[in-house]
């Protein structure tokens, strides 16, 4: 019994998260395309950021939804070793993320936000995605470019970069995943 154990113990750690949500990437795309428009209509930097947050909060749920729902239809358990394995990459970069905007919005240096925001996420998606299908740490260096991206140019660009990299990205590699992984 013990052998039997480790066996399926040592495939389990051995096997691929494969519940990544591509039509759920592509929905966040389109969420995010549209918070980068709202978020243009006004010029105060708390409007921005409120929609901008308002964003981050929408894809999680779909994110979240999304990956139960993918899971679900594969009938593969989200609490398997590699699905745990995938939030705990994802997680620490995230709780980074988000204390790091507290500090970054009481300290007025708005202009770092998206490049904190976008490479943080990036960070957290390659971690996460080695335990995954090839693509999706590809993915998250991509936007760890964007983030890069957006540290690096004028403040002007912030809105631009944030709807390519958590619209554009989002989009582009969700479709490869649906595609290639199955929905």
């Amino acid at each position: 019994m013990d052998d039997l154990r480790f066996i399926r113990e040592t495939m389990e750690s051995a096997a691929s998260f494969t519940a990544v949500p591509g039509w759920g990437g592509v929905v966040i795309g389109i969420t995010a395309l549209a918070a980068a428009v709202v978020a243009s209509l006004r010029p105060q930097v708390e409007w921005w950021v409120g929609v901008w947050g308002l964003e981050a909060l929408c894809a999680f749920a779909v994110g979240g939804s999304a990956i139960f729902w993918k899971a679900r239809k594969a009938q593969t358990p989200l609490l398997s070793q590699p699905g745990r394995k995938f939030v705990l990459g994802l997680s620490p970069p995230m709780l980074a993320a988000a204390v790091l905007s507290i500090v970054i919005y009481r300290a007025g240096v708005f202009n770092l936000l998206p490049g904190v925001w976008l490479l943080l996420y990036g960070a957290g998606v390659v971690t996460a995605g080695a335990y995954s299908v090839r693509v999706v740490p590809i993915m998250g260096l991509c936007f760890m470019f964007a983030g890069i991206l957006a540290l690096l140019c004028p403040a002007a660009w912030a809105n631009s970069i944030m709807a390519a990299g958590f619209g554009g990205l989002h989009i582009v590699f969700g479709t490869i995943i649906a595609r290639r992984y199955g929905g």
